[in-house]
């Protein structure tokens, strides 16, 4: 039994802790293998990341693993500071990290779409504006440094991206090219595919598990220098890391909404500081904490003030609906026929899918809401179902009121599927396509629609903020946003930043390639500072405004917070352990201020009560290091969870 070796593994658990385990005999398992191990009564994935000397003291029992689940190991030993960092910085297991870290497929699967074969023609890069040049410029003369490429919509950030990375390859190095939304840059992946022949790997959520670990180890073994993906792939084991692009560095997706709750943005710099490469933010909006370090000169702001293809910022007009009754009004329909008479196309933007908002009474005030969470259901037409939009909870919409039998039920409010039938009945002779996570759930229905729209084929794009994200349309010259204002009343600090930054996006589709595009905002607010300001394209006094709000209240940038969210199924047991966490808190004096315990603003999502502590510091360090020492003392039932959200995105 000597020749059995000593393997530490990390499972995908909540458990801070490693599990020791002997091999079979004469089987050696190196670091960064993936095992199947007998644990309690189940047989669990785990990763090898280390060989202890001995079994560790009051361990009366060791196992053998069941077997090996990869030929090759998917990380080497150097690879484990990156995942112990994540660990501590997110109050995560070593496993919980390596899980979010690595892929999960068991073999290595061919990959489709992006291999175009050796006949595929090679796109030239293109030439740059002088301002593009001096921004590609200043990123490839420094070493280890952050940059942040500020530009309108359609100022080409892109293309400087693409060259810096080619630039960084020539040098031998690698780039990581992070996208918030990996089925909506098709445009970026052709170029990819060409520029970077035989180099590029895609790291996304839409390929099986074990084609992703195909492009895993391809990019392990140092065959692909190019690495394109959503949040994820900013953990890709490049070899020799030369610089990483966060695209798009305003957009919420680049936070994980599971343990542990990185921010891709966070983990970039903490690559880039570690292996001394470069790291480029762009964004035409940026986040209001990018923006204070540029202002702050923590950041090296790099300017584009022009639109490159001809077009020119679109004029932007505000139709009040307290005057001019939606969700289509005159002056938006009348601009719909305009523009399509004109040979053109439109694009309409609705932050809300579904057909109406919520279902009530108009009697009584009933409202019907989900079963299981604290909020109203919204009702899909086109399926004849109430659905939750937060846990997925789904039944019949009903005639009759359960609270006061009224007959004079109804909905309001409205979604995508509503504004889709209104413009079918005022223009029934149109191509009119709906791009929403309900549309296009089928798989190549957001493709095909996208390829049709850019050939001209269909008359109005209409969707949700898939529609703001990366698509670049020739024939487009009115983009209408149907209702500014549906985020503008959530309970969350960050809520006017999320509507500036949609209507300027949106907005942005608009005239990227003739000088005559045209944007109208239909809004119950039109003086909202965030609406105001984004139909003005006044980014400056934006930001100001946030800042010094922001600023008032001690909210981030001028602190940090760390969220602990409480939840279980007994409200009592949730109650009582959110309270203990506060006083805990209180009494340590952690931070400068304790907000809480209070029950969250869903109080309830998926029949799980939810209270939540936020802890706001301007010491963040020391916050943190306190609060990780504080949590293993506090008694939590097996009934309650907790999530620990660093730097949190959204407080819902």
């Amino acid at each position: 039994m000597t020749d059995r070796q000593l393997l530490d593994v990390a499972f995908n658990l909540p458990i801070d802790r490693l599990f020791t385990y002997y091999t079979p005999e004469a089987l050696e398992v190196p670091v960064g293998a993936r095992v199947i191990a007998p644990f309690g009564r189940r047989s669990l994935a785990g990763f090898v990341v280390g060989h202890p000397s001995d079994v560790p003291d009051g361990v009366r029992e060791v196992k053998e693993i069941t077997r090996v689940t990869n030929n090759e190991p998917l990380f080497t030993a150097d690879y484990l500071p990156l995942a112990e960092w994540v660990r501590r910085m997110y109050f995560a297991s070593l496993g919980e990290a390596l899980s979010a870290m690595i892929p999960g497929g068991r073999k290595e699967t061919a990959v489709p779409g992006l291999s175009l074969g050796e006949e595929a023609p090679a796109q030239t890069k293109l030439d740059l504006s002088d301002e593009q040049q001096q921004a590609l410029d200043a990123v490839m003369k420094s070493e280890g440094s952050i940059f942040y490429l500020f530009g309108i919509t359609g100022s080409g950030k892109t293309e400087v991206f693409l060259q810096a990375a080619e630039q960084v390859i020539a040098e031998g190095k690698s780039a990581i090219y992070l996208v918030p939304e990996i089925a909506l840059t098709h445009q970026l992946l052709d170029s990819v595919a060409h520029r970077f022949a035989g180099s590029v790997a895609v790291l996304h959520s839409r390929l099986t598990p074990s084609q992703r670990l195909t492009e895993w180890q391809r990019i392990r073994r140092g065959e692909a220098r190019f690495i394109v993906g959503a949040r994820s792939a900013v953990f890709a084991p490049v070899p020799r890391l030369g610089l990483i692009v966060v695209d798009e560095e305003h957009d919420g997706s680049y936070k994980s909404g599971a343990s542990p709750r990185y921010h891709a943005r966070q983990v970039a710099m903490k690559r880039v500081a570690e292996e001394k490469a470069r790291l480029l933010l762009g964004s035409a909006t940026p986040s209001v904490e990018a923006w204070h370090l540029m202002q702050s000169d923590k950041l090296h702001r790099l300017r584009l003030t022009r639109r490159l293809s001809g077009g020119a910022m679109p004029t932007v007009e505000v139709i009040d609906l307290a005057r001019d009754q939606g969700p289509l009004s005159r002056p938006l329909l009348d601009a719909l026929r305009e523009t399509r008479a004109e040979g053109r196309q439109s694009i309409l933007f609705l932050n809300r899918r579904g057909f109406a908002h919520f279902f009530h009474c108009r009697s009584c005030g009933y409202e019907m809401t989900c079963k299981r969470c604290s909020v109203g259901l919204t009702y899909h037409k086109e399926r004849n179902l109430m659905i939750c939009h937060y846990c997925g909870y789904r039944t019949n919409p009903i005639s009759v009121c359960p609270d006061c039998g009224s007959l004079d039920v109804g909905y309001s409010g409205f979604g995508t599927e509503r504004i889709e039938e209104e413009l079918t009945r005022v223009f029934p002779d149109w191509s009119i396509r709906r791009v929403d996570s309900d549309a296009v759930r089928k798989k190549g229905v957001l493709q095909e629609t996208i390829e049709q729209f850019r050939a001209g084929e269909i008359d109005v794009l209409l969707g949700t903020q898939m529609v703001a994200k990366g698509l670049n349309f020739p024939g487009v010259k009115l983009v209408g946003i149907v209702l500014a204002d549906t985020g503008l009343h959530l309970p969350d600090f960050r809520a006017a930043e999320r509507t500036f930054s949609l209507i300027v996006q949106v907005a942005g589709r608009a005239g990227r390639f003739h000088p005559d595009g045209r944007v109208l905002v239909q809004t119950y607010q039109p003086q909202n500072p965030a609406i105001r300001f984004a139909v003005a394209h006044d980014l400056e006094a934006f930001y100001a405004n946030e800042l010094s709000v922001r600023q008032d209240l001690s909210f981030p940038p001028f602190s940090r917070l760390i969220r602990i969210v409480i939840r279980g199924r007994s409200a009592q047991r949730v109650r009582e352990i959110a309270a203990r966490i506060g006083s805990a808190c209180n009494r340590e004096g952690l931070g400068d201020e304790i907000l809480g315990p209070s029950e969250c603003p869903l109080a309830t999502v998926n029949r799980n009560v939810r209270y939540q502590v936020i802890i706001r510091t301007a010491t963040f360090g020391a916050t943190h290091e306190r609060l990780a020492a504080l949590l293993p003392s506090v008694d939590v039932p097996a009934s309650v969870f907790l999530e620990i959200d660093v730097d949190p995105v959204a407080l819902l």
